[in-house]
C-alpha cells in the first residue's frame, strides 16, 4: 500500500490538473509516516487505509477528487437514512430516505455530547466550505453513533443513529403547469441526454406555447452538457449569444498517463454510443487527446463539432426563473451559468456547487480494490482569481436557507411571484 500511496501523489503532483495551482498544499510525507507506523505494527487494513488517502486528498480543497475502496462486503450499508442541513448551531432534517424514526423538520442540536458548533469547527476540514448552508454533513454523521435530537414538539430524546442501505436514486425529468401561463422543469440530472429529449417531445405543445418558465435544478448531479443542448433555444434571448467566451479557455494536461487512461475510457464509451453526435463528439475528444500525448496543457480544439457557437432563442418563453442551490454541480454549474447569461432568465436560491474548475476526470485503479477519480483539465479563469472552486454560481437574486424551506417552498413562491409581477 506503501507504493500505492506514492504512485497517488506521483498522481497528484503531475497529472491532476490542479498540480501547479496547489503546488505545496498537500503534506505526503505526513501522511506517509502514518502509513509506515502503521505497516510496522501489522495494523495497515484497507478501510484504514483508504480513510488516510482521503484525508491526504483534502488538501487539495478540490470535491471532483474521489478515493474509494472497491468491492467491500456490506459495502451497500454506509447511509444513515436521512439528510440534514446546517442552520446556527443545530442540523436540521431535510430528507428522510430509510429511518423512519425522524420527521423532515426535526433537528440535532448535538452529537455524542458535542455541540454542532463544536463539530462544525472541529471537522472543518472536512466541511470545506465557509458558508453553513453549503456543507455536507454526511460524512460526519457516519461517524457518531448517538446525539439528542428535537422533535417537531420541541421534545428532546437521545437518539441512535444506524446504518441503512444506500437509497436507489430515480432521475427526474418532468414539465408540469402551474398555471396557464407557467410550467415548472425538473430536471436533477443531465446524465441522460435520451430522456431530457423524450421530455421534450412529451410536452412540446406546452414548451411552444407557455409564456413563463420555472426551472428547478435545485438539486441537479450534474452529467454531461450535450444533455442540455437541446433546451437552449428556448432559454437564450431572440437575439442569441455565443456560447463560447473568447477569453476563456479549458486546457487538458496531456501527460502521457492521462492520456493512456482517457483514451481507455473513451473507447468504452464509443462502443456503447447510439446516438450520432454524441458519437461524433467521442471520437472527436479522443482525437484530441491521441494527438496532444505527452505536451502538458493544451487546448482541445473542437471546431469541427459545431457548424455555429452562436445560437438564436425562441419567442417563448418570455421569461424563465431558474432555482438553485449548492446540490447543483458539475454540468448543472454549466447550465446555470449559461442561464445567467440569457436576458431573459433570472436566477434565485443558492450558489451552485461549484465543481467547473477542474474537470473531465480520469479513472485510476489498482488490482480492483482501490479507485481514484481526478479532474485532468481546468479552466482559465481560475487564473485571474475567478474560479467557482467553494463559490459555485451566484444567483442573481440570493435567498438563504432557514428551516422555513422545509415547511413551505419558499424559492418557488418567490419565482411565482416574479412571474406574476410580470403579467400585471
Amino acid at each position: 500500500m506503501e507504493s500505492i500511496f506514492k504512485e497517488i501523489v506521483q498522481i497528484m503532483h503531475h497529472d491532476y490538473s490542479g498540480f501547479k495551482d496547489k503546488e505545496g498544499w498537500d503534506q505526503p510525507d505526513y501522511f506517509l509516516h502514518k502509513i509506515r507506523d502503521l505497516k510496522i505494527h501489522n495494523q495497515l487494513k484497507n478501510g484504514l487505509f483508504t480513510e488516510i488517502v482521503k484525508d491526504y486528498l483534502l488538501d487539495f480543497k478540490d470535491q471532483h477528487i474521489y478515493f474509494e475502496q472497491l468491492n467491500i462486503k456490506n459495502n451497500a450499508l454506509k447511509e444513515r437514512g436521512f439528510r440534514v442541513r446546517r442552520y446556527e448551531d443545530k442540523l436540521y432534517i431535510t430528507e428522510v430516505s430509510s429511518e423512519d424514526k425522524l420527521t423532515r423538520g426535526m433537528y440535532f442540536k448535538s452529537l455524542e455530547g458535542f455541540t454542532i458548533t463544536e463539530l462544525a469547527n472541529q471537522h472543518k476540514r472536512l466541511l470545506f466550505e465557509s458558508v453553513a448552508e453549503r456543507e455536507n454533513w454526511t460524512p460526519i454523521l457516519a461517524m457518531y453513533d448517538f446525539g439528542v435530537v428535537v422533535d417537531l414538539q420541541g421534545n428532546e430524546s437521545l437518539f441512535s443513529l444506524n446504518f441503512y442501505e444506500n437509497s436507489t436514486y430515480s432521475p427526474v425529468y418532468s414539465v408540469k403547469l402551474l398555471t396557464e401561463n407557467i410550467l415548472l422543469m425538473t430536471m436533477t440530472d443531465f446524465m441522460d441526454p435520451q430522456a431530457i429529449i423524450n421530455m421534450m417531445n412529451k410536452n412540446h405543445q406546452l414548451l411552444e406555447s407557455t409564456e413563463q418558465w420555472i426551472i428547478d435544478v435545485r438539486k441537479n448531479n450534474g452529467g454531461s452538457d450535450a444533455s442540455f443542448y437541446p433546451l437552449l433555444p428556448y432559454i437564450l434571448p431572440v437575439e442569441g449569444i455565443n456560447l463560447v467566451d473568447s477569453e476563456e479557455k479549458m486546457l487538458f494536461n496531456c501527460t502521457h498517463a492521462n492520456t493512456r487512461l482517457q483514451l481507455a475510457e473513451l473507447d468504452q464509451d464509443i462502443e456503447r454510443a447510439q446516438d450520432e453526435q454524441t458519437l461524433k463528439f467521442l471520437n472527436i475528444f479522443r482525437n484530441e487527446w491521441e494527438r496532444n500525448s505527452g505536451k502538458g496543457f493544451v487546448e482541445f480544439n473542437f471546431g469541427e463539432l459545431f457548424a455555429s457557437t452562436f445560437i438564436n432563442g425562441k419567442i417563448k418563453p418570455n421569461k424563465i426563473v431558474v432555482l438553485t442551490d449548492c446540490m447543483c454541480g458539475s454540468s448543472g454549474d454549466s447550465f446555470v451559468e449559461i442561464c445567467k447569461n440569457s436576458s431573459k432568465v433570472t436566477v434565485i436560491g443558492r450558489p451552485t456547487k461549484g465543481l467547473n474548475d477542474y474537470t473531465n476526470l480520469a479513472t485510476m485503479k489498482w488490482n480492483n480494490v482501490f479507485e481514484l477519480m481526478y479532474p485532468t483539465s481546468r479552466l482559465s479563469r481560475i487564473d485571474k482569481g475567478q474560479g467557482m472552486s467553494g463559490k459555485g454560481i451566484e444567483p442573481h437574486i440570493y435567498i438563504p436557507w432557514n428551516p422555513n424551506h422545509l415547511e413551505k417552498d419558499i424559492d418557488l413562491n418567490y419565482a411565482m411571484s416574479i412571474l406574476a409581477s410580470l403579467s400585471v
